[in-house]
């Protein structure tokens, strides 16, 4: 059974989940408690506090995250927290400290998936209030978070092989066809909401991601990409705090270009006049780092184009997202935000 709470997860089992994970090497849990329980679209999130016995050494973590499945969930939905699993088995574990939260238990079964994570609310906090985009100083410390991530998994041995897996032509080929699907869907239930110039954009796009989406395309300059890579995915240091971000929320990670979970954070959240502003010197800012974490043969202008590529294809985000149920308060400011982007920067003339 996968645990929702301090009921469900007794102190035997979580001394042995803690001593596998190496966090608790000696001592042993005496007693769980439940705090606040929150639950998202997804999930249900659970604090927890922890008391030991008095051999226990100190560092042994006294407060966590519970994290589990929601219920009644899309099956697609469903999946994700799945794919959150596999990352803190596969991903995690070999990236450098101080990117992520730490993880003490990723458990799949058929009752969902049990993620116990390390809670740093105390030094931690949500960014901004979503959806109030962040100031400058946070951007940049954000984008270069991002670039660190990236680097340290660009074309990194292991990927496609224990870590990740790369689709093949039948695989996008599926992709494909339930892309067509969905967006006849979208198109059908807008109507004149649609109009015609962002239809002719979608037609083309669609037409033409079945041939611009290949292995080769996708895997060139390969990573570990996030795939919901919002500013509300993380946690940032507290005033005063001596920390780095966190990158959280995991459930859409694939292997493929890092620059769309740029673009994910500016062209799809980001109106057209803080784009303007900023988004030319975090995309400078991006590759510096890149280059930094040891990337080579990565120029900036493939970046630019990269990205440009990036933001056609964020299209299909408020696609999926109304196809899957999430309410139009989000999906129809992406949409907007998206065919203004594509119109600044040029995006339509990739696809002739």
């Amino acid at each position: 059974m996968v645990a929702t709470g301090s009921d469900d997860l007794s102190p035997e089992d979580l001394t042995r989940r803690l001593r596998a994970s190496g966090a608790l090497p000696t001592g042993r849990v005496i007693a769980v408690q439940s705090g606040e329980r929150r639950n998202t679209l997804v999930s249900t999130i659970v604090s927890l506090r922890v008391e030991y016995s008095a051999d226990t050494p100190p560092p042994a973590p006294t407060r966590m995250i519970l994290k589990g499945s929601g219920s009644g969930l899309d099956p697609v939905l469903r999946q994700s927290g799945e794919h959150e699993v596999s990352f803190y088995r596969e991903v995690a574990p070999l990236t450098p400290a101080g990117l992520l939260p730490r993880c003490y238990d990723a458990e799949l079964s058929d009752a969902g998936i049990r993620l116990l994570l390390e809670d740093l609310s105390d030094t931690h906090m949500v960014v901004t209030p979503w959806p109030l985009p962040p100031s400058v100083e946070m951007c940049e410390r954000i984008v270069d978070t991002w670039a660190a991530f990236h680097a340290f998994w660009w074309r990194h041995p292991r990927l496609g092989r224990d870590v990740g897996t790369f689709l093949d032509d039948q695989a996008l080929a599926a992709i494909g066809v339930e892309r067509h699907q969905r967006y006849a869907r979208f198109a059908e239930l807008l109507g004149d909401r649609l109009w015609p110039a962002a239809r002719s954009l979608y037609t083309r796009l669609i037409e033409a991601l079945d041939r611009l989406i290949t292995p080769a395309y996708l895997y060139e300059n390969c990573t570990v990409a996030h795939g919901d890579a919002h500013v509300w995915n993380l946690l940032y240091p507290r005033a005063g705090i001596d920390g780095s971000v966190r990158l959280m929320d995991w459930a859409s990670w694939r292997l493929g270009r890092g620059v769309n979970d740029i673009a994910y954070m500016m062209a799809v959240h980001w109106y057209p006049e803080r784009r303007a502003r900023l988004e030319a010197s975090l995309l400078e800012r991006y590759h510096a780092g890149l280059c930094a974490g040891g990337v080579k043969g990565y120029s900036y202008e493939q970046l630019r184009y990269d990205y440009r590529r990036a933001v056609l294809g964020a299209l299909m985000i408020p696609v999926w997202q109304q196809s899957l149920g999430i309410p139009p308060a989000v999906w129809w400011s992406h949409l907007n935000r998206l065919l203004a982007a594509v119109d600044d920067l040029d995006c339509a003339s990739i696809l002739s």
